[in-house]
């Protein structure tokens, strides 16, 4: 997979705040790092969801391998880099580690333990797709893009950073919304079927993909999908699609916040209960 970063919508209101979503690939072993952010809401692809076969595959054909191996010193940061003979053995034995988790992997595996824990054991090779939507940047950047952050997440944050610079915004109107991965030319059509363009957009956000996993688009299914999310209490997908404030007497969309978005309501935030999911399971119940 490797380094990667997308725009996948990216919108300014009237009052000018801007409003953006990004997919993200990076190293899996900075997931936490990145998830420390509270101003992001965010999705990713679970250790749990993805069937051990399948990451075997991935990790043995395209595995994370350090671009940066510093030397071992006191700290927190590497100041100098391995070379020559032995940054060539440290990679070595990175794989050779690869290869051995690989096989207690399949062992646990074949001892019938679920996906849920054997997966855990590849982590350190995998590469991570995440969604992220927010409105605040500036700390994220000026401590992840810092000569002290760690290699692996600095390049991610650079090219986020970089991607965001040279990404056009697209006015969000009143009784707009801010939709990732639903493109413009089918609103009309998803509305015209009787489907609610905002759900399609909840939906594809938790697949974090624009894709189904059999490569066709099912604005159906993805509708299905936000639903099942709703009455699970797995709102956060619901983050990513917002609406711009609009400007009143007693307030400024400009300095006030609906959850993490500054200026711009979250879809998350209209849902009865969306805080509290025993609230939620109690309605559903009756």
């Amino acid at each position: 997979m490797a380094y990667n970063v997308k725009v996948l919508c990216d919108s300014s209101s009237y009052s000018g705040v801007r409003l953006t979503t990004l997919e993200v690939t990076l190293p899996r072993i900075v997931l936490a790092e990145f998830n420390t952010h509270r101003m992001f809401s965010r999705n990713s692809a679970s250790s749990r969801a993805i069937p051990i076969e399948k990451q075997i595959k991935r990790i043995m054909e395209d595995p994370f391998i350090p671009e940066y191996l510093g030397k071992n010193q006191k700290g927190m940061q590497a100041a100098e880099e391995l070379t020559g003979k032995v940054r060539e053995e440290a990679i070595s034995n990175w794989l050779l580690a690869r290869d051995k988790a690989v096989t207690q992997a399949k062992i646990l595996l074949d001892l019938g333990v679920h996906k849920q824990l054997t997966n855990r054991l590849l982590e350190p090779w995998m590469w991570q797709t995440i969604l992220v939507t927010a409105t605040e940047w500036n700390n994220f950047f000026a401590l992840r893009r810092h000569k002290d952050a760690q290699p692996e997440i600095k390049k991610a944050a650079d090219l986020m950073w970089e991607a965001m610079v040279n990404s056009p915004t697209k006015f969000v109107g009143a009784g707009q919304y801010h939709l990732p991965l639903v493109q413009p030319e089918e609103i009309s059509e998803l509305s015209q079927q009787g489907l609610d363009p905002c759900l399609v957009s909840v939906g594809r956000c938790c697949r974090v993909s624009y894709l189904t996993h059999d490569g066709k688009r099912d604005p159906k299914a993805d509708v299905e999908l936000a639903s099942q999310l709703r009455i699970s209490g797995h709102m956060s997908p619901y983050e990513h699609v917002a609406q711009p404030m609009i400007p009143g007497s007693d307030d400024s969309p400009q300095t006030t916040f609906c959850g993490n978005f500054r200026g711009w309501v979250q879809l998350r935030k209209t849902l009865v209960h969306e805080d509290d999911y025993s609230k939620l399971n109690i309605q559903g119940s009756k």
